[in-house]
């Protein structure tokens, strides 16, 4: 995984080729209804209560557990099946750039605070480039579940784009 410096953060980065144009991507990623349809890993459903598209906006969505292993899961380890999410953005530039903060709340025995995404959407030859940077997190493993949901979006915005 590529770290790069940003001021005094290490930034992490997951790039993706995604074939589709830019504004298609910019699109899915903006309005309630693109975010909607990729956002949630399987077996979750993501439903868009504010959309604010301007720097300073937020997003606020809520990511419910919709299917039996996934709300089995959850229960067994006594989680709620739905979780509200809040991103203020720092940055809007579209089609070309994204970024926000997204608020880390739901870390057990640990402050609530903000982590740095920042999206860059470049028109390459076969489709769309993502270019993904993200701040880390409070330590390694939730960096690396962080990466990994990040992953699984980029994956399931190729999938979608490919059906």
């Amino acid at each position: 995984m590529p770290i790069e410096m940003n001021g005094r953060h290490a930034m992490h980065t997951i790039e993706r080729l995604i074939p589709t144009t830019r504004d298609r991507v910019w699109q899915l990623w903006t309005t309630p209804e693109g975010i909607s349809s990729w956002w949630a890993p399987e077996g979750f459903r993501t439903d868009v209560e504010q959309l604010e598209l301007h720097a300073g906006g937020e997003l606020v969505y809520t990511m419910t557990a919709v299917a039996p292993e996934q709300i089995a899961f959850m229960e067994q380890y006594g989680m709620p099946l739905a979780t509200q999410s809040r991103k203020v953005f720092t940055e809007v530039a579209g089609p070309d750039r994204l970024a926000y903060r997204s608020l880390i709340d739901f870390v057990p025995d640990h402050e609530p605070y903000e982590q740095l995404t920042e999206i860059d959407l470049v028109e390459a030859e076969g489709g769309t480039r993502i270019v993904m940077h993200m701040e880390p997190l409070h330590d390694d493993v939730w960096t690396e579940r962080l990466i990994a949901g990040r992953t699984n979006e980029l994956d399931n915005l190729a999938h979608l784009v490919e059906q």
